[in-house]
């Protein structure tokens, strides 16, 4: 999904909130730098330009906004609850009309060559 990201993540000794926190800031930094330092991004200036935006919005962000301050963890307590969310995620790309199949969709672990691979 080009405007979001769902996860399932499992985790032992950190909080939940730490893992997205650190998730979130590395990879905003990443991404941004990987923007700035483009020689071919045709929108390298229109991004930067909505990153700096919504910085302006928060006390949080200094220079850029990259991900929205929101997000909605569940937590898969039960088989049940994790084979819904599974579905959920993998129908993601359908229900855009990206893929007319959940396996179709490159970045998903329903893609057994996806290069997301879920341990068994």
């Amino acid at each position: 999904m080009s405007s979001h990201i769902h996860l399932i993540i499992e985790w032992e000794e950190a909080k939940l909130p730490q893992i997205i926190r650190d998730l979130k800031s590395y990879t905003a930094k990443r991404i941004i730098a990987l923007i700035t330092n483009s020689y071919t991004e045709s929108r390298k200036e229109w991004l930067l330009y909505m990153f700096r935006y919504f910085a302006n919005s928060t006390q949080q962000n200094s220079e850029y906004q990259f991900w929205q301050k929101t997000m909605h963890p569940t937590e898969l307590i039960t088989a049940k609850v994790f084979d819904q969310k599974a579905e959920y995620i993998h129908n993601n790309p359908v229900e855009a009309m990206i893929v007319n199949d959940p396996i179709a969709y490159v970045y998903s672990s329903a893609n057994p060559d996806s290069v997301f691979k879920v341990d068994e």
